[in-house]
Formats: C-alpha cells, structure tokens, sequence
C-alpha cells in the first residue's frame, strides 16, 4: 500500500471516529486511535507518523522490537496488545508505554519488577473476558476488584483503564451491548485512586458501537493498513 493510500485511509478511520464521536455526544478529542501495525513493515508505520499518527499497537514481541529498532529515531508511543507471557513480560516492561491485556497477577507483578525506574510508569489496561469463554483471554469481571487491588501495590504500573475483545459480530446493538458491559463493569470498580478513565475497546468493524458506549482508545488496524 502506497504512503497516499494509507494518509487517506488514516484520515478516513479519523472521520469516522469524530462522527461517532458527534453522535454520542462526545467532543471529538474523546477517543484516541491506536493504529495497529502487526505484520506490517516498518516502512508503513513510518508513511502513517508521517501523516501525523504516533500510537501504534503490535502485538508479537520479536516483530516489535525489530520494528522499534528500525523507528527508534520516531517519537512512537508503542502500545502492546496481545496475550501476556511470562518469558515476555522483561521485553514489554522495558519497551512499551502501554500494555493491554494484563489479565494475571503474576504477570502484573513482573512487569512491576522489570519495569526500569528512570522510565514512567507503564500503563496497563485490564482485560476482561465479558463471555465466559473458557477460551477467550481475558479476567473474569468478579476477578477485575481483586487484580485491580493487587496492582495498586506495584508502583510502576498505571493501571489506565479496561480492556475488552468480544466476539466478532455485524450485529450493532450486540456489538454495543459488549461495550455497554465493560463501561458498566468500570462505574462498579473504579475507585477515587483508580478512576479506569480508559475504556480500550472497538477495532475496524466495531469502533462506532464502541465509541457510543464510551470507549477512549480504539484499536484499529484493518481500515487502516488494509487485509493481513
């Protein structure tokens, strides 16, 4: 894809993201955009920061830190979002600023001990499994208390917010009733120290829904770089 298609795919994402923004009655600052650039040459993310897009989202941790090499001359605020391993929570702690899908407490423990103090702390977001599926990532949302508790003893995590991945659906009022049900989890949970302000939650075919039941930070990558 050439950098014109990915400036003009980028700013589209941009439109539909403030025009959701409109219909929820939100301002159009609300909602910050993650562009998701796994399996997507360095190359593409440099074209898209040229265009003016800094977050961008990865999600295998070798093809991350080749790529942050390459960019390490870009200002990128590097969000990881994936499934959280112990053999590489040293990497994420070192070399991201965010991490979604913290859903473990042994994991948040280490990512807390590995975390470099000259650095700021690392923002996580929580990641809830809303279906039960035993299959799916993800806490379940009578363990989120208990992990969120456990996670103020660490000082260099930020715990940010939630995160939620639900089933892939083309059906609008299930798409926002997943939504609906992590932005209701958070009024339940969140506490005077631990406001959760941030609702990760929305991705190509889903943002709208997401951004009308509160979302702050939509990941997208499709509508953006196009097919994997």
């Amino acid at each position: 894809m050439t950098s014109e298609e990915l400036s003009r795919n980028w700013h589209t994402v941009r439109t539909r993201i403030a025009g959701a923004c409109a219909q929820a009655q939100r301002p159009a600052d609300a909602v910050a955009l993650v562009a998701v650039s796994k399996k997507q040459p360095a190359a593409a993310v440099r074209a898209l920061y040229a265009s003016g897009q800094r977050a961008f989202g990865e999600s295998y941790v070798q093809e991350a830190l080749a790529k942050q090499a390459e960019l390490a001359d870009l200002a990128i605020v590097w969000h990881f979002i994936g499934r959280v391993q112990a053999n590489k929570t040293r990497a994420l702690a070192t070399q991201f600023a965010w991490v979604h899908g913290l859903a473990d407490a042994v994991h948040a423990q280490r990512l807390h001990e590995q975390r470099p103090p000259e650095l700021p702390p690392l923002n996580v977001c929580v990641q809830v499994n809303l279906s039960g599926e035993a299959t799916k990532e993800g806490v379940m949302p009578e363990a989120v208390a208990p992990l969120l508790a456990q996670c103020a003893q660490l000082p260099r995590l930020r715990v940010r917010g939630l995160m939620t991945l639900p089933a892939p659906t083309a059906d609008e009022h299930e798409q926002r009733r997943s939504f609906q049900a992590l932005r209701q989890l958070r009024n339940q949970v969140a506490t005077p120290d631990c406001a959760l302000a941030e609702l990760s939650m929305g991705m190509s075919d889903d943002l709208v829904a997401a951004i009308i039941e509160g979302a702050t930070l939509v990941r997208i990558g499709t509508a953006i770089f196009g097919a994997r």
